[in-house]
């Protein structure tokens, strides 16, 4: 059993453990909760370490088998694209814990049990190198996010729960059934080997059977990531979920599938792939502008913040389909810096909502006035999230708009509209919110940070700044598993993967740290 199968394997038995404990022991199930995901945080720092020695290859590999028949193989692993997702999902799930100690006081026991659940979901899709597997886990992660929005949600949680569970479900179907499809053509689930039949010529797809897959693929990661115009379940689900729900879809959720297209889609059909990139990258661009500008008029805090994840992810997906590099590299980084600076402001709404009971923007304004700590995160926050210089969003959409202008110049001028407007709505929501007079009525609720409340905040603040002046430490892995994705879509380029592949970066971090 490696490190990878223990990390795995921790949440399921902690969500076990937790069913097992009396209801009334409310404290000890919080702490029980924290402390086995701050355990399984702290081993998946473990396997960044081979990463470091190579920052190419794969890593804490497990390849049994798990049914007979068919054969379906218990085959997990890491590499320099999946690393980083599970530690960002071992990362929030502590902060999710911390931020709902308070909050959640009904049916704790079940509360915490649904988040170790789900991290267990989550670690398990991001290092599933068998196609059954993933699905599995796949399927997984959507139950206990469909019982966080449906018991622990807003008054319309019902119908957003419902709403989530149904368009999840229409991908999934679609998936599974490619899934089987590429099993009856190969006869083996297995990733790895589909990908050396591919590549060797011992399984060969037609262009009509590559593309009916890809779409089956495409289709679901599209509506996980979301994609326009697949994303209206999104504002429903983080309007109505419990802030630590919104944490988690937002951070890590969303992520399973723009991950799932790059590890999956790029790989096993790369013609289609190159095929339709033009017209995902037209929807991609709609969506950073559309998403945008509808964050610009919305009244709600929680609704403005999840359409900008539509904007946000948006460039995300225009990166990878640029099949460049920096395109690639930036994409990859983006999904990181969101999971951080979005997890991030749904957290802070919550602690608001915690305060006030609303999310309406016009029921707020000068709370920097009574809590100064409050609005100095969510300043920092803000700025993270519009892609200030020396912050974390800044360096993936710099590498996004990169990779991006070496394909069409046009879509990179498209694209970087939507970094304006996030601008324009995340400063506007501040000066709203946060300057100004006092509201008379929020003079005696709120209340600054406490001292776990500041707690959960620190670590993502902390990685903002890292992220954004000392990339080397991120990218060498990224850069290296996006080469061979690369190399897998055949593309037909040469592409070289040094430990240090954007120098230009690696110059502004030194400057930033004054070097």
């Amino acid at each position: 059993m490696t490190l990878l199968d223990v990390t795995l394997l921790l949440p399921l038995l902690g969500f076990v453990a937790l069913l097992l404990l009396p209801r009334s022991a409310e404290n000890t199930i919080r702490l029980a909760a924290l402390v086995i995901s701050l355990i399984v945080f702290v081993l998946s720092l473990g396997l960044t370490i081979p990463f470091y020695e190579t920052p190419s290859g794969n890593a804490f590999v497990t390849d049994v088998p798990w049914i007979r028949t068919p054969e379906i193989r218990y085959h997990v692993g890491v590499d320099g694209l999946s690393i980083w997702l599970v530690i960002l999902s071992t990362l929030l799930t502590p902060i999710s814990v911390l931020v709902s100690w308070k909050y959640i006081d009904n049916r704790v026991k079940e509360f915490y049990a649904f988040l170790l659940l789900l991290e267990f979901g989550l670690i398990g899709v991001f290092v599933a190198w068998d196609l059954f597997l993933f699905y599995v886990f796949w399927e997984v992660c959507l139950v206990p996010m469909y019982f966080l929005i449906g018991i622990w949600g807003h008054e319309r949680r019902i119908y957003a729960a419902v709403k989530f569970f149904l368009y999840t479900m229409a991908g999934s179907v679609l998936m599974l059934a490619a899934i089987i499809y590429l099993f009856n053509k190969a006869q083996t689930f297995d990733y790895v080997n589909i990908l050396n039949l591919l590549q060797s010529g011992r399984l060969v797809l037609s262009s009509t059977e590559q593309m009916a897959l890809f779409l089956a693929f495409f289709f679901a990661f599209a509506i996980k990531v979301p994609l326009f115009p697949l994303h209206t379940w999104l504002p429903d689900a983080h309007v109505e979920a419990p802030t630590a729900g919104s944490v988690m879809l937002a951070a890590v959720m969303l992520k399973m599938g723009t991950y799932g297209i790059v590890r999956f889609c790029l790989p096993l059909f790369p013609s289609a792939s190159r095929e339709c990139a033009p017209w995902i990258a037209a929807l991609a661009i709609i969506g950073i502008i559309y998403g945008a500008l509808v964050a610009l008029v919305q009244p709600n805090m929680k609704k403005l913040v999840a359409y900008s994840s539509v904007s946000h992810l948006g460039f995300v997906v225009l990166g990878i389909f640029s099949f460049t590099q920096n395109g690639l590299d930036g994409a990859v980084y983006q999904m990181l810096n969101h999971g951080i600076s979005t997890g991030a402001l749904f957290m802070l709404v919550g602690y608001c909502y915690e305060r006030t009971h609303s999310l309406e923007i016009k029921d707020y304004g000068g709370v920097a006035t009574p809590a100064p700590v409050l609005a100095t995160v969510f300043l920092i926050t803000s700025l993270a999230s519009i892609g200030l210089p020396t912050l974390n969003n800044f360096v993936g959409e710099f590498l996004v708009l990169q990779g991006t202008a070496q394909v069409n110049f046009t879509w990179t001028v498209l694209a970087a509209i939507g970094v304006i407007l996030g601008a324009a709505y995340m400063l506007w929501l501040y000066q709203r919110a946060f300057l100004g007079e006092t509201n008379e009525q929020l003079k005696g609720h709120m209340a600054d940070l406490n001292a776990r409340e500041l707690a959960a905040a620190l670590p993502l603040l902390i990685l903002m700044v890292w992220m954004g002046v000392y990339t080397k430490s991120f990218l060498p892995t990224i850069s290296a598993a996006n080469a061979r994705v690369l190399e897998q879509s055949k593309q037909g380029v040469e592409f070289r993967v040094d430990l240090n592949p954007h120098p230009g970066l690696a110059q502004l971090g030194e400057i930033a740290h004054g070097r």
